[in-house]
């Protein structure tokens, strides 16, 4: 299990392509595959809360926010075949946008990709 964990931060360290995991790690495919079912069964949002908690607990904070702050980033796409691709008028750019929601630590506490043509009140109602 610690080789699939391993792998996937070397992914997202990297930008690497699933199959050009290097052989050090899993099969790419198995790789592929706890990724996905651990997207899929939020388990990769119960580790972010979990992980929220306890920096904030450390941080003599209360367990839950009590304010936070939306940013947006709008990036560009290299792949033409993607499905929610658009154009941000503000920043010029073809791609996506991501919304962002953090606590007051800057601790995420909601991520969502949208085409980058959705604007950024539009985005932060979707977010809420």
């Amino acid at each position: 299990m610690l080789s699939v964990l391993n792998a996937i931060f070397y992914l997202l360290v990297t930008g690497c392509q699933w199959r050009q995991l290097p052989h050090d790690f899993s099969c790419w495919s198995t790789v592929y595959s706890y990724f996905r079912r651990w997207r899929d069964d939020g388990t990769w949002v119960h580790i972010n809360e979990h992980l929220r908690m306890q920096v904030r607990v450390s941080e003599e904070r209360h367990l839950s926010p009590s304010a936070a702050i939306c940013d947006t980033q709008s990036v560009k796409v290299g792949n033409p075949r993607c499905h929610s691709i658009g154009f941000d008028g503000g920043k010029m750019v073809k791609g996506r946008k991501r919304h962002v929601l953090v606590d007051t630590l800057g601790l995420i506490l909601i991520v969502m990709v949208t085409a980058a043509n959705i604007s950024d009140q539009r985005g932060a109602k979707i977010l809420f």
